[in-house]
């Protein structure tokens, strides 16, 4: 008889368990089915976890068949409809026509958990916000952004760059860290007064720390965390990210502690001197952001911001130079002919080198470093093209449709300078080129990345000729795509152009 109720309550149990996950399944597709309903089209999601599997599986492919379902659609990472817009006519509309609605950030346990609410990336759009950006401008504005000190900082940075890229002259070497050390050593010298050696170990762990992070955001434990939060507690590289980050921030607390020492008002010497004047002018104001977390976001930001995109995009231009060696030459011809060998280039110069100034737009535009752009988050009900947008709803800009987009590009899916080249030759903007993104949310940076991008490119295809090392395997030119876009490693070998040759 114990037996026959053993069975019983063990059949009880298992029926019960039973009709909850039918119970759950049904709820879920009625939600499911009862959102699409309302949304845009976009592709078929799984129950409880969206189209993350279809994600995950391939990436670009995934992003680049989104327009097939319309100028926008949606798709699901996990159980909330994301808005994709795929065209620049639609990402106009609603970043610059309606740009206080559609310009905040996530709010999710993830970007939370990243940010606190502070910095300037990915903080919500408010007053916090507001102040942060408007003082980052203004001071990067007072320590040389768009004047003729930070053109000299990075062509003095170029040449430190070529001389450390010719250490391996006629090797094959992989670029990585030269590139990102020269890249970060402007920026660095802007938030924390000083550049870098090549070889400085502090620096090096630091630039680990962005390379390790920038995976993450794009990996698989990152979304898993979106769907299922308890992930937060169980093993895995993202504990190591939260070291990275807390590693990150008392780096830029201690920095910040030296320059309390040592600080002058009347002589500022960078970004965290600035800093630290407006929290002791701001100590009497309730309603101040300045303080020391927002100092060290703010930091984090400009820091991170300034390195890892900029030096992605460089690397990508090797590899495209390699990939398409008449470019490159023709490229350095333009450079010698009008700067010779001696003289570095300047933002003055890219009327003169119309060609060289198309070649590094396209080489934006083939990078694609942000396929889907910084996600944007609703700040209020709002309409697009007769959808209803609730409050809080997630909106991506595809910026790989735009980038590619047949009605606005001469050569949508090839690489060829001749996309920002007018008739006689001479450089043309096109208003579909959106790599900063626009509106509210366009990159404060943007600015400084066209200067180094510019004279990075310039310095180096005049005094490096970059090619394949013999046998090199056809590189794989869909790169890693997370969050951000970066080539898989490859190796280079570059030889000095000198005025011999």
């Amino acid at each position: 008889m114990e037996s026959v109720l053993r069975y019983l309550d063990w059949t009880s149990v298992g029926l019960a368990l039973l009709g909850g996950l039918l119970s759950l399944v049904l709820l879920e597709t009625f939600r499911l089915n009862s959102s699409r309903s309302r949304s845009p089209p976009g592709p078929k999601p799984m129950l409880f976890v969206g189209n993350l599997p279809q994600i995950m599986k391939d990436r670009m492919a995934f992003i680049k068949m989104m327009p097939k379902y319309g100028e926008m659609c949606s798709m699901y990472l996990g159980k909330k409809p994301t808005i994709v817009l795929n065209t620049v006519q639609i990402a106009k509309e609603a970043f610059v026509q309606n740009g206080t609605v559609f310009s905040s950030r996530p709010d999710n346990r993830l970007i939370r958990k990243f940010t606190q609410g502070c910095g300037i990336i990915m903080a919500p759009y408010g007053n916090s916000w507001k102040q942060q950006r408007r003082f980052a401008l203004h001071t990067l504005r007072d320590f040389g952004l768009g004047k003729k000190t930070v053109e000299e900082r990075v062509a003095e940075e170029a040449r430190y760059l070529i001389k450390e890229m010719l250490k391996q002259e006629g090797k094959a070497f992989y670029p990585i860290h030269p590139i990102m050390n020269a890249v970060s050593n402007i920026i660095c010298s802007i938030v924390f007064g000083d550049r870098f050696e090549y070889d400085d170990k502090q620096f090096a762990k630091l630039l680990e720390i962005l390379n390790e992070n920038v995976r993450f955001t794009g990996s698989f434990i990152s979304q898993t965390y979106l769907v299922i939060p308890f992930v937060e507690h169980l093993p895995g590289p993202h504990q190591k990210v939260w070291k990275n980050l807390n590693s990150l921030r008392e780096f830029i607390l201690g920095v910040a502690e030296e320059h309390r020492k040592t600080l002058d008002p009347e002589n500022l010497r960078d970004f965290i001197d600035a800093y630290l004047v407006e929290m002791i002018k701001q100590e009497s104001n309730e309603d101040s952001t300045f303080h020391e977390e927002n100092m060290a976001k703010s930091t984090a930001d400009l820091f991170s911001a300034g390195t890892e995109t900029t030096a992605n995009t460089l690397r990508w231009g090797l590899i495209y130079m390699m990939e398409h060696p008449d470019v490159q030459e023709r490229c350095h011809e333009e450079i010698v002919r009008v700067l010779g060998f001696d003289r570095f280039p300047s933002m003055d110069d890219r009327a003169q080198l119309p060609y060289t100034h198309a070649t590094v737009h396209e080489i934006q535009r083939n990078a694609n470093i942000i396929p889907l752009g910084v996600m944007h988050h609703t700040t209020q009900p709002t309409t697009l093209r007769g959808y209803h947008i609730p409050q809080g709803t997630d909106i991506m800009s595809n910026l790989t449709a735009i980038l590619t987009d047949k009605d606005h590009w001469k050569y949508p899916d090839t690489f060829n300078p001749e996309n920002f080249l007018d008739e006689k030759g001479q450089f043309c903007k096109n208003d579909s080129f959106l790599p900063f993104s626009l509106g509210p949310r366009v990159c404060l940076g943007e600015t400084l990345a066209r200067t180094e991008l510019f004279i990075f490119f310039t310095s180096l295809i005049q005094r490096l000729k970059f090619s394949w090392p013999p046998g090199a395997p056809p590189p794989n030119m869909n790169g890693i795509v997370g969050t951000v876009r970066s080539n898989l490693p490859f190796n280079t070998i570059c030889r000095s152009r000198d005025a011999t040759h």
